[in-house]
C-alpha cells in the first residue's frame, strides 16, 4: 500500500461518489473483511480467544541462544573411546564430503580431534558434563538433557533462523512474536516479548539481525522489543531535557487522534500497530527504569550470579534481568550470547565461553527455583547447530578447531513439566549423527508452544493465501522429555 497513492486516489469525484453511495457498504464490509484476522477474535489481554488451546504447564519462556554453535563433544556428548582415536582420519562413510563446510571441504585431512577437557558424572542420574560446566553441574537434576537435536542448515544465518523463525528463508514471524500474537501480554507496561544480546570473551561473533526477534508478517506490535546493552536501554524512551510527562501525555493525545484520523481513511494496520506501540513506551517510561536497576537486588542475589551481575550488556546481567521480567509478567524473553564459532583453539574457546554463561545460566535456574517461579517458567538452552569431531586446521593434543556440523547436537530444557535429570537421545561414537530418538527443530518448537498451552498446528495466521505456522508442515512434542 502506498499511503499518498491512496490519498489521491480518494481525492477523485468517482471516489468521493463510491464513498457517499454504495461505496459506504463496500468500505463497511472491507473494514470487516480486512480487520478481522487482526481486531476479531482477541481478549482483553490482547491474545486470541480460544488460547490457550489445553491448560499451559507454564506462564513464560526464558530461552538462552548460543549464537556461533556450542561443541556437543567439549561439553555434553562425552565419547571417552575416541581418545585411543586421535588423529586417526574420520572415516567418509560416517562423515561424507558433502557434508562439509567449504571451510573444510578442501582439506586433505580430516583427523579426528577427541576433547582434551576433562568429563564428570553430576547430579542423581550421573549426567556427564565437562569441567567447564562446574556451575550448571550443581543444578543439573532440574535439566533434561537432549543430545539428539538436528537440523538441515549448516551456515550460521540460515540455522539461526530455523530455530527463531521456523524457517531458514528470512520474514517469517519469530517464536516469541507467534507466542505474543497468540497469547497477548500479562502487563500492560511491559512488552509480551524481549530480546537482549551479549558478548563472549572474545567480542565478537556471528551477526543477530533484528528479524531473529521480529513479526515477520504478523502485526508489527508482535515483534519483540530489544533491550540494548548499552547506554539506554531502549532508544528514546526517556523524554528529552525540558520535557515534563503531563507534555509527553498531551502530545501523544494530539499524535494520536492524527493517527486515528489516518486509520478510519486508510484502514492500514500499521497505523494501528503505530498507535498501540507509543502507548506501550509511554507506559515502559515508569516501568523500565525500576526493572533495570539490579544493584537494587539482595547482595546474596548478585554474588550468585557473579561479577557481572550490575553491568549492562554482559550474560550474566541478562540472565538477572530475564528473571526480573519473567516476574513481571514477561511471556517470551530472549537471550543472544555471542561467540561460541570455535573453528580454531576450540578448547581455549569453549572454557572461555563457560566462563561468560556458566555461573549466570546456573543462577538464573536457581534463583529461579528458590522463588517458586522454575514450576512455571521453561528454559531453553542451545545454540543453531554442533561442531565436527575432525579437526579444522593443525591438530595437537591440546589445540584444535572444530567445524559446523547441523548432523547431532547438544540442548537442554528446565523448567516447568520438564523431567530433570534425565539425557535423551544418542549420537554414534563419533558424535557425527542421531542414532536414538532424534529431534528436530520444529519437534523442539512444537514442544515450546506445547508447554504455554498451544497446540502448534493450529497456532496459523493466513498471508499470501496460505496459512502459515511455526512448525511449518512438520513436527511433533517430544513427550518423553515431559513430566
Amino acid at each position: 500500500m502506498n499511503p499518498l497513492t491512496e490519498f489521491h486516489t480518494q481525492q477523485t469525484r468517482r471516489a468521493f461518489l463510491e464513498r457517499s453511495t454504495l461505496g459506504l457498504g463496500g468500505i463497511a464490509l472491507g473494514s470487516l473483511l480486512n480487520g478481522a484476522p487482526e481486531r476479531a477474535g482477541r481478549n482483553a489481554i490482547g491474545g486470541m480467544n480460544g488460547l490457550p488451546h489445553f491448560t499451559p504447564k507454564v506462564k513464560r519462556v526464558i530461552y538462552l541462544f548460543q549464537s556461533g554453535g556450542p561443541s556437543q563433544m567439549d561439553m555434553f556428548d562425552y565419547k571417552p573411546e575416541l581418545a585411543k582415536r586421535f588423529g586417526e582420519e574420520v572415516p567418509e562413510s560416517i562423515y561424507p564430503a558433502e557434508r562439509k563446510t567449504t571451510m573444510t571441504s578442501g582439506q586433505k585431512s580430516f583427523p579426528c580431534a577427541p576433547t582434551s577437557l576433562k568429563f564428570s558424572q553430576h547430579g542423581q542420574a550421573g549426567t556427564w558434563l565437562s569441567a567447564p560446566l562446574k556451575h550448571l553441574a550443581k543444578q543439573i537434576d532440574d535439566v533434561c538433557v537432549i543430545k539428539s537435536m538436528f537440523t538441515e542448515a549448516i551456515n550460521h544465518d540460515p540455522a539461526a533462523t530455523l530455530f527463531q523463525t521456523g524457517s531458514v528463508i528470512p520474514g517469517r514471524p519469530s517464536m516469541g512474536a507467534w507466542v505474543s500474537y497468540g497469547l497477548g501480554s500479562e502487563n500492560a507496561n511491559l512488552p509480551a516479548f524481549v530480546a537482549m544480546t551479549s558478548n563472549g570473551t572474545a567480542k565478537q561473533g556471528q551477526p543477530l539481525y533484528d528479524r531473529l526477534w521480529g513479526a515477520g508478517f504478523l502485526p508489527g506490535r508482535f515483534q519483540g522489543v530489544k533491550f540494548r546493552g548499552q547506554g539506554d536501554p531502549i532508544l528514546d524512551l526517556y523524554n528529552p531535557a525540558g520535557v515534563t510527562r503531563a507534555q509527553r501525555r498531551r502530545m501523544l493525545d494530539a499524535l494520536n487522534k492524527l493517527n486515528q484520523d489516518q486509520a478510519s481513511r486508510f484502514n492500514d494496520p500499521a497505523i494501528a500497530t503505530r498507535i498501540a506501540q507509543y502507548e506501550l513506551a509511554f507506559r515502559m517510561q515508569m516501568s523500565v527504569p525500576e526493572l533495570i536497576d539490579t544493584k537494587s537486588e539482595p547482595k546474596s542475589v548478585l554474588d550468585m550470579y557473579g561479577p557481572d551481575a550490575t553491568k549492562p550488556g554482559r550474560y550474566a546481567y541478562n540472565c538477572l534481568l530475564a528473571r526480573r521480567l519473567a516476574e513481571r509478567g514477561v511471556r517470551f524473553i530472549q537471550l543472544y550470547h555471542r561467540g561460541w564459532d570455535a573453528h580454531g583453539n576450540a578448547p581455549k574457546g569453549v572454557a572461555e565461553q563457560c566462563r561468560d554463561t556458566d555461573q549466570g545460566t546456573a543462577a538464573l535456574l536457581r534463583d529461579l527455583k528458590q522463588r517458586g517461579m522454575l514450576d512455571d517458567t521453561l528454559v531453553v538452552w542451545g545454540g543453531e547447530f554442533g561442531r565436527t569431531i575432525y579437526c579444522q586446521g593443525k591438530l595437537t593434543k591440546q589445540n584444535y578447531g572444530r567445524d559446523h556440523h547441523p548432523n547431532c547436537f547438544t540442548y537442554w530444557l528446565a523448567g516447568g513439566g520438564v523431567k530433570g535429570g534425565i539425557t535423551y537421545g544418542e549420537t554414534d561414537d563419533y558424535s557425527v549423527n542421531v542414532t536414538e530418538k532424534p529431534v528436530h527443530v520444529h519437534d523442539l518448537q512444537a514442544t515450546i508452544l506445547h508447554q504455554l498451552g498451544i497446540h502448534h498446528e493450529r497456532l496459523t495466521y493466513r498471508y499470501q493465501g496460505r496459512y502459515f505456522r511455526l512448525t511449518d508442515v512438520h513436527g511433533k512434542v517430544v513427550k518423553d522429555v515431559l513430566s
